[in-house]
């Protein structure tokens, strides 16, 4: 990814910091221009994930999060991109606290279900495959991201076998 790519989602990152006064001419948080912002810092994290440097992308995304700490979007990208890097406890934490604050979003429970699967965790991943299997969150991975619904199906049935 070019550098200067980097460069302005690290500025936009930036920019977002709570205002202080109102000639402050920085983005107020959950405003439309921080929610672009941080969607495009989340696109660049994303990216840099794509090139292998997943670091990056975890570090871009954990500064957007001191900025909007109850993002459970954030909350759950960092937590997907620490999955995919196999650091589980720490997917699990993140995915955890997106879960915590909405209880049905879809892709924070497939990383705690997962990541609590890889950690040994039967009971606990069976418990969240299961929640992510029916309702609202099934309806939103079969919307969004259906191919997962199988993976999920298989693992939800790999860990009751093996319980």
């Amino acid at each position: 990814m070019p550098q200067q790519t980097q460069m302005k989602a690290r500025s936009a990152v930036s920019m977002m910091s709570p205002a202080h006064s109102v000639d402050d001419h920085r983005v107020r948080p959950g405003s439309r221009e921080s929610q672009l912002l941080l969607a495009q810092a989340r696109n660049v994290a994303y990216a840099q994930a794509a090139q292998g440097q997943i670091g990056d992308g975890v570090s871009l995304l954990c500064d957007a999060l001191v900025i909007d700490p109850s993002s459970v979007e954030l909350l759950s990208d960092v937590g997907a991109l620490l999955l995919s890097a196999g650091q589980l406890t720490d997917a699990a934490l993140y995915a955890h606290r997106a879960v915590e604050l909405d209880p049905n979003h879809a892709a924070s429970l497939y990383t705690l279900g997962f990541a609590l699967s890889g950690l040994g965790e039967i009971k606990s991943a069976i418990e969240v495959l299961t929640t992510l299997s029916q309702g609202e969150p099934l309806e939103a991975m079969l919307r969004d991201t259906p191919d997962l619904v199988p993976l999920v199906a298989t693992e939800l049935h790999r860990l009751q076998s093996a319980n």
